[in-house]
């Protein structure tokens, strides 16, 4: 999937920030921007187009936004953007509302209407991901996404985190998706803005089934990918964490590709299969690899481990350590 990067340091320093405010107007929505440190402007930033969805992680100093009525004329998108810091604090006004969000909290907004933002006054640098998306794909009643914008919505537990976590490894992951994976992994950011958002309205019954399937799905993955390493990691284990039952964590699964526990076994010996090749874990040895990865069982992981791979373990250690090893001439 293509990814547009862009950092100021790759230009003179008298062009930076000037480039930054065009790439800002051009990439997310025309404002206007201040900053004190625009005689030497550090920033990046690095843009994801997930179909209907932008995805943006940015690194800049402090700076001041301003989007007013006439900007506004000129060019609305009619479009939301939600955005979470993991450092420095952001204030906002928008709608009369006058809003500070600390780190790893969200914050919702619209480009129809005017704004103005500032960094807090202490913070060196924000750095965080910004997620842009029309209003009309939010399937929840007007009036109720007017009553969430411009307020701290908790990041850190519950639905928050695990958009936050969510957005957090979509901004690492740039080079693990296919161009293809785009519009399905914008439909996924999506569901998981819907359900935060009624979760907040109280308004559950508003959300489509398959956006709840959706983000319950998600739930559970991300915890069991928290939880490889764990031996006794079950669908009961599971069910109780996801506080569902386990028959409803089965029915979860069909209709997809692998199996509940197909799954847990295909990232298992994925994990083990990095692992196995990296020279920085030579001297570890293959049964406490595969035993970091909850199988403990050293026969059965060199039987599961050939029939995914056409090799045993050892001999994949061998082969991936032998093609990283640089030659001699």
């Amino acid at each position: 999937m293509a990814v547009i990067g862009f950092r100021t340091s790759d230009l003179p320093v008298a062009d930076r920030f000037t480039a930054w405010c065009e790439m800002a107007n051009d990439a997310l929505v025309p404002n206007a921007i201040r900053s004190d440190h625009a005689a030497d402007f550090r920033a990046e930033a690095r843009l994801q187009n997930l179909g209907m969805v932008q995805l943006t992680a940015l690194s800049y100093p402090p700076l001041e936004t301003y989007r007013p009525a006439k900007l506004i004329r000129r060019s609305d998108p009619e479009e939301l953007q939600l955005m979470v810091a993991w450092t420095g604090s952001q204030r906002i006004v928008q709608s009369g509302r006058d809003t500070t969000v600390a780190p790893g909290e969200l914050l919702l907004y619209d480009t129809s209407r005017p704004w103005q933002g500032w960094t807090a006054p202490a913070t060196t640098m924000i750095q965080g991901v910004m997620v842009q998306f029309p209003r009309s794909v939010l399937p929840l009643p007007e009036k109720g996404i007017r009553d969430l914008m411009v307020r701290p919505l908790a990041g850190r537990e519950g639905l928050g985190a695990l958009l936050t976590g969510h957005l957090r490894r979509m901004a690492a992951d740039t080079g693990v998706y296919t161009a293809a994976d785009g519009p399905r992994l914008g439909s996924i950011i999506i569901d998981l803005v819907t359900t935060l958002c009624a979760h907040h309205l109280e308004r559950d019954r508003a959300v489509p089934p398959e956006t709840h399937r959706r983000t319950l799905q998600l739930k559970v993955r991300t915890y069991i990918e928290q939880h490889l390493g764990d031996p006794h990691l079950s669908p009961e284990s599971i069910s109780i964490a996801c506080q569902i039952s386990v028959r409803h964590l089965h029915r979860l699964f069909e209709g997809e590709e692998l199996t509940l526990s197909a799954w847990i076994r295909q990232r298992r010996l994925e994990r083990c299969r990095r692992d196995l090749g990296d020279p920085a874990l030579l001297h570890r040895s293959i049964r406490a690899l595969a035993a970091h990865w909850g199988i403990t069982d050293s026969a059965r992981f060199s039987r599961m481990f050939r029939a995914a791979y056409g090799v045993s373990p050892n001999e994949y250690r061998g082969q991936a350590l032998h093609f990283r090893r640089p030659s001699l001439t």
